[in-house]
């Protein structure tokens, strides 16, 4: 099955090959929407330049050329060189009904490719927090996409799980218990357990007078040489301090409705046992070289202040190691252990210099050929009122589960005021459904790499373009089901497009599939929120205009319940791949 604008470029492009030349038959034909017609070829005012001729002239000689005979119902030439086609309804219905048979609706299977993707990348022992919220939602959305058109997804949740402040986080779980309530703020709250262990190290490093710090400080850096040796002991502690991390990531995974668990896992200390191979080979291959005690190398191309090239630091003075030779280890990983096709690393904007040099020192080494592309799926900042990153009132980053339970909360009070008659349990899994789709979708319907205001009274409401409208949406087409006692799943009938109204969604229907497909290309979710949202608003004013149930006749009562099945099949499997559930009812 193919959508109308596929169907239609390869017969305008043998149209314009025989009005101008086999040497213009891969002539882009410019396919645009109009407001005259179902599409508009802008291809002749381009074109005409380079064969020599008035840009109407060409298109009137591409008009006499086209064979849309059964396709198109009306083309005419328009303004100074525009060609403006209407398709004939019974093409459009024809299409539907190879929709209507088709399990995946339209959107095609491609060569599969092995694409790992490094989202999410909380720190164990902290708290996962607002800026987390879009790094794993829309890696979790890209994700379920890529899988649904064929890919290899190989999710890698790069977390915190190594490093220095180990030592101090170890040695306050030895001293307060592993069983005790204060280790079980690894689960409840991972930031308390933190800043305890914190506080404690610094009192003890500044020697405080009355010896009641100890030598917690001394203790906890003899722990981290212990943890970098591999000794088994320390190992099992860390072992330990990690599983309880990952109870609390999978508690905050589980709200959200992401695809990522432990099997997902592959942090820091995945790539422990690389680092100083990663530094050898560099170093034998000429391309690192020691600079005021520390391994860098140096890129052409990366200079900063006054002109000094900048450095990617592989391995400090102290001989410790930091993120650029875990990230090199990674991508070389990730490349030949893999066999990565694509790499998508989903994090801020701001590490956008930082991965270029990792991933043109990888390229010089020889870990990352040509014809695999990493690339960076750059995040933007959630913004409160005031326009400033979204903080506490104190200041402090806003705890990702706090915000969702404020979002559940917001939803429960107005599905309690709607729909009061639903018992209690039915009401609460509503009130989840769209709480926390009401966050996923105000964040994935704007460009990743854009900011945006967090405002929960507008992401809950269930008018605009956010995630409860559409999931109303949804239940709306599912209680027309219920009144006729049929299973939408089971409805498929001949489908007519008699009104303007079941013609327009008719037409929205058949551009599920080539909205699927640049998501996947281009990385961008909210191409896919911005179609679901057309598609809900094309379906309302269909069901405002065309009565379903209660149509005239039975053949366009049958034809207008096919098309609210096929908008309920797309709808959910279109939330599904942005990572929101579909309510049976609202």
């Amino acid at each position: 099955m193919v959508s109308p604008l596929v169907a239609l470029t390869p017969k305008v492009q043998s149209a314009i090959a025989a009005a101008l030349g086999d040497d213009f038959r891969e002539a882009d034909p410019v396919l645009r929407p109009s407001q005259f017609a179902d599409v508009q070829v802008n291809a002749a005012l381009a074109l005409g330049k380079k064969v020599g001729a008035a840009p109407r002239d060409v298109a009137a000689r591409i008009v006499a050329a086209l064979d849309l005979d059964g396709v198109a119902e009306k083309v005419e030439v328009s303004g100074p060189g525009f060609v403006n086609i209407t398709f004939s309804d019974a093409w459009l219905a024809s299409l539907l009904a190879d929709v209507d048979q088709d399990d995946r609706l339209g959107v095609p299977v491609e060569e599969p490719q092995n694409i790992p993707i490094d989202y999410s990348a909380p720190n164990v022992a902290k708290e996962m927090h607002v800026g987390h919220l879009r790094t794993t939602i829309v890696g979790d959305s890209l994700a379920r996409t890529l899988e649904h058109l064929g890919h290899h997804v190989i999710r890698q949740n790069h977390i915190g799980d190594w490093g220095t402040p180990f030592g101090m986080l170890i040695e306050h779980l030895l001293e307060v218990g592993e069983d005790s309530p204060e280790a079980e703020l690894l689960v409840t709250d991972p930031n308390a357990f933190y800043q305890a262990a914190r506080a404690k190290f610094d009192a003890a490093e500044q020697a405080d007078p009355d010896g009641s710090a100890g030598d917690f400080d001394i203790r906890a850096r003899a722990r981290v040489v212990k943890l970098q040796a591999g000794d088994p002991e320390t190992l099992e502690h860390w072992h330990r301090l990690v599983g309880m991390s990952k109870v609390y990531f999978n508690k905050v995974y589980q709200a959200l409705g992401v695809t990522l668990g432990d099997e997902n896992l592959a942090g820091e200390s995945t790539y422990n046992h690389l680092l100083a191979d990663v530094c050898g080979e560099l170093e034998a291959k000429g391309l690192a070289t020691v600079s005021d005690g520390a391994l860098c190398v140096f890129l052409d191309g990366y200079t900063g202040r006054e002109g000094k090239p900048v450095p990617l630091i592989i391995r400090k003075s102290d001989g410790g190691y930091g993120y650029p030779t875990t990230d090199l280890a990674t991508i070389k990983y990730r490349v030949g252990d893999l066999g990565a096709h694509r790499v998508l690393y989903v994090i801020g904007a701001p590490q956008a210099l930082h991965l270029n040099m990792v991933w043109d020192t990888a390229r010089l080494a020889g870990w990352l050929p040509d014809d695999v592309t990493p690339v960076h799926i750059q995040i933007g900042n959630v913004l409160g009122e005031d326009r400033k990153i979204l903080k506490t009132r104190s200041g402090s980053s806003l705890r990702l589960m706090a915000l969702l339970d404020e979002a559940v909360a917001k939803a429960r009070g107005l599905i309690d005021e709607t729909r009061p008659d639903l018992s209690e349990e039915e009401r609460a899994t509503i009130a989840r459904q769209v709480g926390i789709g009401a966050v996923k979708y105000a964040d994935l319907s704007v460009a990743h790499n854009s900011e945006y205001v967090f405002d929960l009274d507008r992401m809950v409401s269930l008018t605009g373009n956010t995630g409860p409208y559409l999931q109303y949406v949804v239940a709306r087409v599912r209680s027309i089901f219920r009144q006729a006692g049929l299973d939408p799943l089971t409805q498929h009938a001949p489908i007519t497009l008699g009104t303007p109204h079941e013609r327009a969604l008719g037409q929205q229907l058949l551009g599920f599939g080539d909205v699927v497909t640049e998501v996947g290309a281009e990385y961008e979710p909210h191409r896919l929120c911005g179609y679901l949202f057309e598609l809900a608003q094309a379906f309302s004013a269909f069901y405002e205009n065309c009565p379903v149930l209660k149509a005239e006749t039975p053949e366009l009562r049958e034809s207008r319940l096919t098309l609210s099945a096929l908008v309920l099949r797309t709808m959910v499997t279109g939330l599904d791949l942005l990572g929101l559930e579909s309510p049976e009812q609202m």
